[in-house]
């Protein structure tokens, strides 16, 4: 049985239908790319499946039950990165993931996070300083503190240099590994063989 299975997924955003009869199935270890041009639907599913838009039609089931039976066990097996850093300005970097981990219910070591990410240097500087790429690697700690099989990114090598590139890749890798499963836009050409790929066209 797969662990994540899309049945037939349609999202309107206003009267425009971005895509309809979208399937899938995914299951531990597992990999689905989500490729397409702006504006064809790749980020509004990943908020559909994160529960931040409705379905047009179709349904989500989770280890095999529609999620909307199982509303809090589905939203705490969910890691969602988005385009939107999730930063307050003036607090330092510790103290923004200090926040995310009291909001999440998470006892990690902020600070082994932050050097696992290559942030340890930026850590008690204010989040107003941080460049793009900075605040793309904070988004990639968010991910860590808490264990969670599903993780749904959208573009999370965006801004990123090479170093920074390979790190994405390698926590992405080291999720799968450990038996979770990923759903990734993105308009690079990311290095995931035997990932399944969906394939988005803009509508109108």
């Amino acid at each position: 049985m797969a662990a994540l299975q899309a049945e037939g997924i349609a999202c309107r955003r206003g009267e425009r239908l971005l895509f309809a009869d979208i399937r899938f199935a995914l299951s531990a270890g597992e990999l689905l790319l989500l490729r397409g041009p702006n504006g064809s639907g790749k980020s509004s599913l990943l908020r559909l499946i994160a529960g931040l838009l409705p379905a047009e039609s179709g349904r989500l089931l989770w280890n095999g039950r529609d999620v909307t039976e199982q509303k809090s066990d589905y939203r705490n097996a969910l890691a969602f990165l988005g385009h939107q850093d999730s930063l307050k300005p003036q607090l330092t970097l510790r103290d923004n993931l200090a926040f995310w981990a009291d909001l999440a219910g998470s006892d990690a070591d902020l600070d082994a996070i932050l050097a696992r990410v290559g942030l340890s240097l930026q850590a008690d500087l204010p989040a107003q300083y941080l460049s793009a790429g900075q605040r793309r690697r904070f988004g990639l700690a968010r991910l860590l503190l808490q264990p969670a099989p599903i993780w749904l990114l959208d573009e999370p090598t965006t801004a990123l240099d090479a170093e920074g590139v390979t790190l994405a890749l390698g926590l992405i890798r080291q999720h799968l590994a450990s038996g979770g499963l990923a759903l990734v836009a993105s308009h690079e050409a990311l290095d995931f063989p035997g990932a399944a790929i969906l394939d988005f066209v803009r509508r109108g």
